[in-house]
């Protein structure tokens, strides 16, 4: 039976700290820019940069100062070193970039708000003193006013999408927008933003294309003939340039056939390059600059490729959340048989890629394997980052204290918009950061031996074969042509099927990775970092199944066996210091499942009641077994969400195996620090 302990979250620290495996990286910036090398990112003095972290959403990248640097402090304690500023042109916010408060009228969005940008500023002197680096959303949610002389500006969706692509008005006032931001002088920095080595990217325009959508054809923003019409002249014109007939005037804007795929791809191109050049050049940042952050089709990755970076979003749901119908399904990654699809595809071969969003959103009851599993990934293809989606959408976290109710009320009439994304206080997530924070940054899990390279044939298609079956294998990228790039092995076309050994389970090359769908496990196995993970308590030898019990579960190595009681769950094991496992005298255990608030109710998919406070997390009740050459002298102590030690642990040596059983009646706790006395 599933018992549940009180595991609620606080807003100015965590209940481990990690930062000090970090404390060589502080403060952000101490080691240059950041330049795209290939297809990774590094700094201007040759040291790899990774990033783990979070996005800050609306109101949340306006701190009171008090605030800024207690949860700059948490993000480090947790492992993170990267925090995306996404929605600060969002006039639902409060404060945001053109406005600190709600009441007057703003009539312009020309003109940034001091009060916010004094805020701002100090929230990125903040995380810059904790090592943590930002990266700057410039185009989001921006909805154009009176005074911005912007034509039929209240029939324009948030962001004036897809129009700030092709109208000039809205292009001039992007750049004039970006001049004003990275001009900007931070005097708790010292810096103006441009100078400032704590920014590593930017992104022109935040989900924002042309392609429509993929199934479709169609584009989900909203018809105006004015700036229909001007599309259609731009269009007019590139044929006439291309000599190509073309009934431009009665044609379909949404058809993903030649020529207006290519049409988009290139006034998509024109548009990123004016962008980023404007920046380059005219503002002076000196840190990679992409386009856009996700996958529609392969015609939208193309028009990336002239950009210093590529950025997708990944989300693993399948929820629908209205105001009143408000269903989850409670979906597993270890019974996936394909988990990054579309974000897979967009990494084009040798540039950097990053992932600005991701997410396995509350209330999956299987939410817990997402941050193990994306850092994992994300390792093994050797890409350059991942910020969640997202921390908070605010700042008055003292009172917020159950999962998915973040704020009282849906944010600009969006129903998800009042906590289903926020993590900072979601132990089944945020609570992992620790051990995906190591694995990513510290890079415990290593990239795969094998480089393929995977050209794209169908721009307007969407043709998944070879990366569902070489994505958790080799590390894979997207070509546009038959010429085989520098450093990787082979190029096949997307259609080719990649072979599996075991058809449902899923090896990297290296062995350090291992998920099976049938069997619905995952193991991580490297020597700073164990994790076992999915249910962990059904996998099940020949022999044992007569007798219905459970067999222990071990790594291929032997370096972690668990015996849980617990059907799900994720055990993982991290060295704090830079030994391995077998040799470290401090690590870190984390045993983390289910977590709910109480009294959550549930009809199968459709949440009945989001609960109340406070938050539980599941105990997870199993034997554990490390390999260690330290010995009897290691000691486990539980740690509560508080951070204090809930109690030591016996423990038993024999064999090379230290051994001691955790979450039961004596010692419930998600924490245990394992530490030589």
């Amino acid at each position: 039976m599933s018992r549940y302990i009180p595991m609620p979250a606080y807003p100015d620290a965590m209940p481990v700290d990690i930062s000090f495996v970090f404390e060589d990286e502080k403060p952000a910036g101490k080691h240059g820019f950041v330049k795209a090398d290939g297809d990774q990112l590094r700094f201007e003095d040759g040291t790899l940069a990774r990033f783990w972290g979070v996005n800050f959403n609306g109101g949340a990248n306006f701190p009171e100062h008090d605030y800024a640097k207690k949860v700059a402090r948490r993000l480090a304690q947790a492992g993170c070193n990267i925090v995306r500023f996404h929605q600060l042109d969002a006039e639902w916010d409060t404060p945001n970039i053109y406005s600190f408060s709600k009441g007057k009228r703003v009539k312009t969005t020309r003109v940034l708000d001091p009060k916010s940008m004094d805020r701002l500023d100090y929230l990125i002197h903040s995380l810059k003193e904790e090592g943590i680096y930002c990266y700057m959303d410039m185009m989001t949610y921006r909805k154009f006013k009176e005074g911005d002389e912007v034509p039929f500006h209240t029939h324009l969706m948030d962001g004036a999408k897809p129009w700030s692509i092709t109208n000039r008005r809205l292009i001039q006032l992007q750049k004039e927008f970006a001049t004003q931001f990275w001009h900007h002088y931070n005097p708790y920095t010292g810096l103006c933003h441009k100078d400032d080595p704590v920014f590593v990217m930017a992104e022109i325009t935040n989900e924002c294309d042309l392609f429509g959508n993929t199934r479709s054809g169609r584009w989900s923003y909203v018809p105006i003939p004015y700036y229909e019409n001007e599309f259609r002249q731009i269009f007019r014109d590139w044929l006439k340039e291309n000599g190509i007939k073309y009934d431009w005037e009665h044609c379909d804007l949404y058809t993903q056939d030649d020529p207006m795929i290519q049409f988009k791809i290139h006034v998509t191109k024109v548009y990123y390059q004016e962008m980023a050049d404007h920046l380059k050049k005219e503002c002076g940042v000196q840190f990679p600059v992409t386009g856009t952050n996700w996958y529609k089709s392969s015609a939208l990755t193309k028009a990336q490729e002239d950009m210093d970076f590529v950025d997708s979003h990944h989300y693993f749901y399948d929820w629908r959340w209205g105001n009143t119908e408000r269903t989850c399904r409670h979906r597993a990654i270890t019974e996936a048989p394909f988990v990054f699809p579309n974000a897979a595809k967009m990494r084009i071969a040798n540039k950097p890629f990053f992932i600005s969003e991701w997410d396995m959103p509350w209330p999956n009851s299987y939410r817990a394997e997402g941050p193990i599993y994306y850092a994992a990934i994300g390792a093994l293809q050797n890409w350059s980052g991942f910020a969640i989606h997202t921390y908070s959408y605010g700042t008055r976290l003292e009172n917020m204290n159950v999962l998915g109710r973040e704020l009282s009320s849906p944010v600009g009439g969006v129903p998800y918009r009042e906590g289903v994304f926020s993590v900072w206080n979601d132990p089944a997530k945020f609570g992992l950061f620790y051990h995906s924070a190591l694995i990513f940054r510290r890079g415990d899990v290593a990239p795969a031996q094998k480089k393929i390279a995977v050209q794209a044939q169908e721009l307007a298609k969407n043709v998944f074969t070879a990366f569902a079956d070489g994505l958790e294998q080799h590390r894979l990228a997207t070509v546009f042509d038959e010429k085989l790039p520098e450093s990787y092995d082979v190029l096949i076309p997307e259609t080719d099927h990649i072979p599996q050994e075991m058809p449902g389970v899923y090896a990297s090359d290296h062995g350090q990775l291992i998920r099976d769908t049938k069997a619905q496990i995952g193991k991580i196995d490297t020597p700073r970092s164990k994790v076992i993970y999915g249910q962990i308590s059904c996998n099940r030898s020949p022999s044992s199944v007569m007798l219905w019990k459970p067999a222990p579960i071990a790594l291929p190595g032997g370096g972690l066996i668990i015996d849980s009681y617990t059907d799900f769950g994720v055990i993982a094991l991290s060295s704090l210091t830079d030994d391995p496992t077998e040799i470290s005298d401090n690590m870190l255990l984390s045993a983390i499942g289910r977590a709910r608030n109480t009294g959550a109710e549930f009809d199968g998919s459709k949440m009945l009641d989001v609960g109340r406070p406070p938050i539980l997390a599941e105990v997870i009740h199993a034997k554990v077994k490390l390999k260690t050459e330290i010995g009897e002298s290691l000691k486990v102590w539980g740690v509560n969400a508080e951070g204090f030690y809930a109690g030591q642990l016996p423990t038993a040596y024999e064999d090379g195996y230290l051994s001691f059983e955790i979450g039961d009646e004596m010692n419930p706790a998600c924490y245990y620090l394992i530490v030589k006395e």
